[in-house]
């Protein structure tokens, strides 16, 4: 039976993976930071603290989503990318140097890592960040090239667009769908930057899930193999809230404030190489994602 390690499986998008993967027959090693999540069986939940070389032992592959930051929450702060982010992944690549035949699966960002473009960007493109969490995510693909190189070791870093979905909270401010649709359940005003204009790729979940599984199927031959990860839509900020007031049938009120620098107003992303490469591409329209996200919210407590 394969066995895969997943890093920051208590996260939004570490809790889908790890129940894709134990609903697939995989064996799965899940390591959590503080919150504790309640796997099932077939999954060996580990804390943060436990050794990298000891758990990597048996495993076929690992899936790195483990992330401690947010663009706004190290947006003063660097040493924030270097302790939450690149010094646990340093460690692990550390521990993989002496088993260069563990695949190794990245989730990165498309989303911050290439600036404002003005056409979908390809994975060729050269990286252009503007905030400190992007600059760790440039970072850290640097590093796993590295390892790639020295010790012959094997790698897909998947780029996403702004991944959405049931089971996705507001976290450290991160996350318009969950603010907006929090906002529109609890009648509360949302703080808005910049004029509305701003175009994003959107993904749902269920889209982006199956797009680590369809790279964890193929592992790729030696080296660092970089795929962007869209729905291939790009989407204002005012489209997106009509859509969501659409959804929910509620007004949701506004409170306009002026853009930030951290902000980008236009990321949009050309995900071609996952379709011809992996036969991957999503499933889920923009509208069906959310009505199904507001729906689970509005399933679970406030």
């Amino acid at each position: 039976m394969r066995k895969v390690f997943v890093a920051g499986a208590a996260g939004f998008i570490g809790q889908h993976l790890v129940r894709a993967l134990v609903s697939g027959g995989v064996s799965v090693i899940a390591q959590v930071h503080q919150r504790q999540v309640d796997f099932g069986p077939g999954v060996q939940t580990v804390t943060a603290d436990t050794a990298a070389e000891t758990l990597l032992q048996d495993c076929d592959e690992v899936a790195w989503l483990a992330s401690g930051t947010t663009p706004a929450g190290s947006a003063s702060d660097p040493l924030l990318e270097l302790g939450s982010n690149l010094a646990p992944l340093l460690k692990l690549l550390q521990a993989l140097q002496s088993q260069p035949g563990c695949h190794l699966l990245h989730v990165s960002s498309g989303g911050t890592l290439y600036g404002d473009v003005d056409h979908p960007a390809s994975e060729s493109l050269a990286m252009h960040p503007r905030s400190y969490y992007a600059a760790g995510k440039a970072a850290a693909e640097h590093f796993i090239e590295a390892w790639c190189q020295q010790y012959s070791g094997t790698a897909t870093v998947l780029r996403p667009s702004n991944v959405y979905g049931p089971g996705q909270t507001l976290h450290g401010g991160f996350g318009v769908i969950p603010a907006a649709m929090s906002c529109l359940r609890d009648g509360k005003p949302m703080t808005l930057w910049g004029d509305g204009e701003s175009l994003r790729d959107y993904l749902y979940i269920d889209d982006f899930i199956a797009a680590c599984m369809a790279a964890l199927r193929q592992p790729p031959q030696h080296g660092m193999h970089v795929f962007n990860v869209c729905s291939g839509q790009a989407t204002s900020l005012k489209q997106l809230l009509a859509l969501i007031e659409q959804v929910a049938g509620r007004t949701l009120q506004r409170d306009q404030r002026p853009v930030r620098m951290v902000d980008l107003r236009r990321v949009l992303l050309d995900g071609m190489r996952i379709r011809h490469e992996l036969g991957w591409a999503p499933r889920t329209s923009l509208h069906d994602g959310l009505q199904r996200t507001w729906q689970w919210l509005n399933a679970i407590q406030p």
